[in-house]
């Protein structure tokens, strides 16, 4: 389902963005108002990441994890427990963050 809404976000922002620039030498003030929310949704679409979710995690196109964090059950052993933990507003889901000391990165996993 999000493949698929993230999909008709970028076609509906590539066409407002082509439409705009076809529309340019008409209509500038409607045509450079198309190109900016086009420009902004293409944007959003190739920038946006999945939330909680590593480098690594986005690299291998794992699959989320309950309440968007990582699918693994076992991590590195770089990777420490912290007292850090919260709930996702979104999935209701606790969250609990790993870290590794020495890069500085973080994983987020659901307890429970």
């Amino acid at each position: 389902m999000y493949d698929l809404v993230r999909t008709l976000i970028a076609a509906v922002a590539v066409l407002m963005f082509v439409g705009g620039v076809l529309l340019l030498p008409a209509a500038p003030p409607v045509a450079l108002e198309l190109v900016l929310l086009g420009g902004a949704g293409i944007l959003a679409v190739t920038l946006e990441r999945g939330r909680y979710r590593s480098e690594h995690a986005e690299r291998s196109s794992s699959p989320a994890g309950p309440g968007g964090g990582e699918t693994d059950t076992t991590l590195e052993g770089r990777f420490q427990r912290t007292e850090e933990a919260f709930v996702d507003p979104t999935t209701g889901r606790r969250m609990r963050v790993w870290f590794d000391p020495g890069t500085g990165e973080r994983r987020y996993r659901a307890e429970g």
